[in-house]
């Protein structure tokens, strides 16, 4: 039972109770690890609520279930490229793609299923936000092969993940594209830290396959780099709201973000992946707090 449940499985239990059929698809989609749709979701709300157009909270449950259906697809979609790499990898070889267990003509059927469901959700959407969504699609599309060709393969990861924030903006309003800019700018780089920090737990194994990775390449001095790279983050978000309001209570919103992702930098233990996953996944806590920044400075 637990050998078909990949090592970073958040709900084992509820995983466990599925038939072994349908808990390996569950497995593909990585409906087991709610973090990721979080983090896919978060820019998305950051992008509504900084517009000032209220809660809308019809959209938002459009988008959330869009980041649930559109991070499975794309993960199934990394997963069907990336299965003889996932094979070389400890954490990553009892994948229901790399382990065998669905065929790949089963995983693109159930991509194809997922995508209907994204399809669904771009339909809510003024034509305008379709094509800002329908735009991502080649980035997502190369995502997979980053690793092979570059050692920063997180800051391409950065321009897919966190594309939700010109959607979320577009979806209601298509002037002040600066504090767009500087939103998504600073979410790309909140993206790079998080994923270096995930990408603790291989570094060992992706440097026997090949693999390229931001914390590999950074070496002894990761702590450092997303130190940076929040620091970036930050920045530019403060951008974004002086762009929208010149008053400097306004980046004081920020302040519960900032402070939650100095807590992760400076706790973080390079060489400890279970110290690496938690930080990580508090990132769905510190974008939720970035949520609630743009919300008060978007609509106060």
């Amino acid at each position: 039972m637990t050998e078909a449940i990949v090592p970073d499985t958040e709900h084992r239990g509820i995983v466990a109770r599925l038939p072994q059929r349908a808990r390996d698809f569950a497995l593909l989609a990585r409906f087991d690890r709610p973090t990721g749709w979080w983090l896919l979701f978060w820019p998305c709300a950051w992008g509504v609520w900084l517009t000032g157009a209220g809660a809308q909270w019809q959209l938002i449950a459009w988008l959330l279930l869009g980041a649930v259906a559109m991070r499975g697809a794309g993960c199934v979609y990394n997963d069907i490229v990336d299965a003889d790499l996932d094979r070389q990898v400890a954490r990553t070889a009892s994948r229901p793609v790399a382990s065998g267990r669905v065929s790949a003509t089963a995983a693109w059927a159930w991509l194809c299923v997922l995508c209907g469901i994204g399809l669904i959700v771009l339909l809510q959407l003024r034509w305008q936000a379709q094509l800002v969504a329908l735009g991502s699609l080649a980035l997502v599309a190369a995502y997979p092969f980053m690793k092979r060709l570059t050692w920063w393969p997180q800051a391409w990861l950065g321009l897919v993940f966190t594309w939700g924030a010109p959607v979320g903006w577009v979806a209601l309003r298509g002037d002040r594209l600066e504090v767009l800019a500087a939103l998504y700018a600073g979410a790309i780089c909140w993206c790079v830290g998080y994923d270096t920090i995930y990408a603790l737990q291989d570094r060992e194994d992706d440097a026997i396959a090949g693999i390229r990775s931001s914390a590999l390449r950074l070496g002894g001095r990761v702590r450092e780099g997303v130190i940076a790279f929040y620091a970036l983050a930050l920045s530019f978000w403060g951008l974004a709201f002086w762009l929208l309001r010149e008053d400097w209570l306004a980046l004081l919103a920020l302040l519960p973000a900032a402070l939650h992702l100095l807590w992760q930098a400076f706790t973080l233990k390079p060489g400890d992946a279970d110290n690496a996953l938690a930080r990580f996944r508090s990132n769905r806590f510190a974008g939720a707090l970035v949520a609630a920044a743009c919300f008060v400075v978007g609509n106060a």
